[in-house]
Order: C-alpha cells, then structure tokens, then sequence
C-alpha cells in the first residue's frame, strides 16, 4: 500500500503539488475560524439553583429552602452530583450532569422539578436558575465610578447609590444585547430603598399598631385600573395614580381619619428617608468602595470574541453615561488569551527556525532541508483544520502539544536516504543523473525505508490514545494536545 502511494506521488507530482496548494489554503481558511482560549474549559456540564432568602438564618434556610430543593432534584436522568451551600441569605444548589447531556435540555428538567418543589418553600421565596455559563464564564470585570476631580455627591453612600443605579438601568441592560454574554453580575454600592421608620410613641398615642400602619404605606405603592367609561363615540380609560414615587409622596399620605379636620399622616407617625437594604459584601478599587460588573459568557461560546464584543460595547455606552462618571476595565479574558497566544507563536516560530538550521546544518543539501522543512507548515494547517472539524480551541494545551520532531521525524528519514542514494549512484556513474533515473532512485530510496518509518510513526502516535481514555477534569485537559497530536 505504501509503495502504491510513493508510485502514485512520483507519477503524478503536479496532482500532488496542487493538493498540498489547497491544503495550504484550507488551512488558512481554517486558522480564521479557530476558536482561541488560553487553556480548555475543564468545568463540567451543571445547573445551578439560586435563592435568595432573606429573613431565615442558615440552619431554617437549609430546612426549608435547600432541603425540599434537593429532594425534588434527585433522580433527574443524566445527575451525576448534587450539592449545596447555605448560609444566611443565600440557598444554593448546583447539580451537575454527565458531559454528553444537552445543557438546555438539562435546565428545562429542572425547571419542571422546580415548579413542584415551590410549592414547599416559604412564600416570600423564588429560586432562580443561574445564567447558561460555566466556572470559567466571567471573562470581562468594569468597574464604575467618578471621574477624578469631577462634580459628585458629597456623601459616599449617595455616590455608591447612584452608581449603583447607573450601572443596573443603563450599563447592565446594554451589555446583555452583546451577542455571547449570558448575564452581567454586579457586586458593590447600595441599591435604593424607601425606609420608613415607626415612632412607637406616636403610634401609642393614636392607636394605631405597625402591622396597620404598614398595610396603608402598601396598599399606596401601586397604581390602579377603574375600567373603561363609554362616552359616545369614545371610550375613556379610568385609572388610580395612587403611586408614591418620592419621600414626600409617603411622607403625605393619609393614615387614620380621626375627629380632626386633617387626617393623620405617615410623616406624623414615622420617619421617612433613603436607605438600603442589608449588604453581605462591598467592591473596592485601590481602596475605595466602588460598583463593578461582571460579564458572564454563554457556555460554548468563544471567549475572546465576546470579551472584545463587550469592551467595544462599554465604549459605546461610555458615551451615553453622565460626564462625571467612567467605566474602566478591571479584567479582560481577551488580553489573557493574546498573551498566551503570543507565546505559544513565538514558541513555534524560534522551534522552526531551529529546526530548519539543524536540517540546513545536517543535511547539507539546501533543497532537501526545503523540502522537510515544508512538513512543517502543511502539518501544521492539516492540524488546524481537524481542530476545527472537531471543536478543538486553540489554546495552550493543544497548540503547545505540536512537536516539529514527530512531524519531520519521518521526512528527515526519507530525504536523508534519498540524498545519500543520489550521491553513491552518482558516484559511481561518474556523471550527472537524468532525470529518469533520479526518479527511479528516488523511489527505491523511499521504498527502503518507507515501512519501518510508517510504523515508527504510527507507534508514536500510539502512545496518544490511552489519553483519550481519561475522564472528567484529567480527560477535559488532555483531550485537546491528544486530538491535535494524532
């Protein structure tokens, strides 16, 4: 089979040169389209069930938030661990399934067992499903604040208040539209809150209780419809404005009609203000407290084109922001991913220069070094395009695995006995070779050595598939530098 090939080669060089053309360009058209990362995702495939507790110390939450969670997730088809962590505030349940499970499948499954397990939790409760991403998915951290010098409140709290704001209403909702991001999270500021503030001693003296007082601060919150009003040709649409939307607003609003002319009001029975509510954790920046965002990216997506996507996006939205206030970039995946690559080129640049001096040095024939050394770039662009066709990424596990010594191994074999066979032949003919029997000598060199090099190489290449036997965190590693090797 193998000296067909040679034949075939020999007989039909210029079918051979244009092959290896529209390799070369396959491959470029492949690097194009070469998903780039610094190193293989290794997080595998999970789901995980946010809630947000408010009022029950870790040890209730655990009872009667996490508890009937888990048992409701048990069993689902493709689980293969479930834990939880619960501590004041938070219930958190993460299931992870095995690798070949559909992701959305998975989290409409769960879903589905969520609708049953609601009905066991606490009213005030809603478990939330976190955003289609993986351990890896935060590749883009901004951070929000005023600029120096620049005209802001006075007070830290109202700064981190309206940064807060600033960032929730404007910069989130833009940067969700960036196509790969799964979520923006935001940690740091306060978020704005009506606090009002009973006097005991007030709600003594007119006899009201705080349970009455707040059901009229709540049934004041909303604004109501009243239907629709026909009058002749038209209808009229009827509607309550009954929405406190300031201080004053609250501040004012009526409590208790009593004998008086006025009725008593809110602000007659508490205090009304600005707050927040109760923060489990702040954002710093070079030691002062801060608003900063995270972008998440969408499970599969390409990390370094969406952390670009979403640095030109926050340069957009730099425009549309307050004159006061700037966004700065905290963490970029993308400039992680260019470093790597960059060494990784550089690494494969200096090795193949190297190699070529020790052919050229060795050899001592300045075409059979050429013609080694053009194994290693039509290699290298084969290799690409099977990354590609398998969704391998380019990064430092599989790009770093390429050895120029396996890839010439066996064309520095051939060329090297083809070179000597030339030089004895001619030797003893004493004259120059024509180009028939240059041929013929060419191809009985390379039938010589043909066999044992072909094995050589494929008992090289062997020694690659046990890794293609490892599982979990170890396969998701070692896969990559496997697939690009073989």
């Amino acid at each position: 089979m193998i000296d067909k090939i040679l034949e075939l080669s020999l007989r039909q060089r210029a079918f051979i040169l244009l092959a290896a053309l529209a390799l070369v360009a396959v491959g470029l058209w492949s690097a194009t389209r070469l998903p780039i990362d610094a190193v293989p995702d290794i997080t595998g495939l999970q789901v995980q069930i946010n809630t947000e507790v408010r009022t029950l110390a870790g040890e209730e939450s655990e009872r009667f938030v996490t508890w009937p969670i888990e048992i409701e997730m048990a069993g689902l088809p493709g689980l293969e661990e479930m834990r939880s962590l619960t501590k004041f505030g938070l219930s958190q349940v993460t299931l992870q399934f095995d690798d070949r499970t559909d992701i959305y499948r998975a989290r409409q499954l769960v879903t589905e067992r969520l609708q049953a397990a609601v009905e066991h939790l606490p009213h005030d409760v809603a478990p939330k499903l976190a955003p289609i991403s993986t351990g890896l998915g935060e590749i883009f951290y901004y951070s929000v604040s005023y600029k120096q010098g620049a005209k802001q409140p006075e007070s830290v709290q109202e700064q981190l208040f309206q940064l807060r704001e600033i960032n929730e209403y404007t910069i989130k909702p833009l940067l969700r539209t960036v196509p790969g991001v799964a979520e923006v999270n935001e940690s740091g500021g306060y978020e704005r809150q009506f606090v009002i503030q009973p006097r005991p001693e007030d709600l003594a003296r007119s006899g009201m209780t705080f349970s009455e007082l707040a059901d009229v601060v709540a049934a004041n919150v909303e604004n109501a419809g009243g239907g629709i009003v026909d009058r002749g040709d038209k209808q009229l649409s009827i509607r309550a404005v009954t929405r406190a939307n300031t201080l004053d607003d609250i501040a004012n609003l009526p409590v208790k009609f009593a004998a008086g002319v006025k009725p008593l009001l809110v602000k007659d029975l508490a205090d009304v203000s600005y707050g927040s509510r109760i923060r489990t954790g702040a954002a710093t920046v070079d030691g002062q407290e801060t608003v900063i965002g995270a972008a998440m990216m969408l499970t599969g997506e390409n990390s370094r084109e969406v952390a670009e996507r979403v640095k030109a996006r926050l340069a957009e939205i730099q425009e549309k922001l307050p004159d006061n206030v700037q966004v700065q970039t905290q963490y970029d995946r993308s400039i992680l991913i260019n470093k790597t690559i960059h060494t990784v080129r550089n690494n494969l640049f200096e090795g193949a220069i190297l190699v070529i001096a020790v052919l050229f040095a060795l050899l001592g024939n300045w075409r059979a070094a050429l013609i080694v050394t053009a194994a290693i770039p039509l290699s290298f662009f084969f290799a690409l395009t099977g990354m590609v066709k398998l969704g391998v990424s380019g990064n430092l596990m599989s790009l770093g695995a390429v050895d120029f010594g396996l890839i010439i191994d066996g064309a520095v074999v051939i060329v090297e006995n083809v070179v000597r066979q030339l030089g004895i032949r001619q030797r003893e003919l004493g004259r120059r070779l024509r180009s028939e029997e240059r041929h013929e000598i060419v191809l009985a060199a390379s039938k010589q050595v043909a066999n044992p090099m072909f094995f050589g190489v494929v008992v090289i290449t062997i020694v690659y598939i046990p890794i293609l036997a490892l599982t979990g965190i170890e396969g998701k590693m070692f896969h990559p530098m496997a697939m690009t090797v073989m």
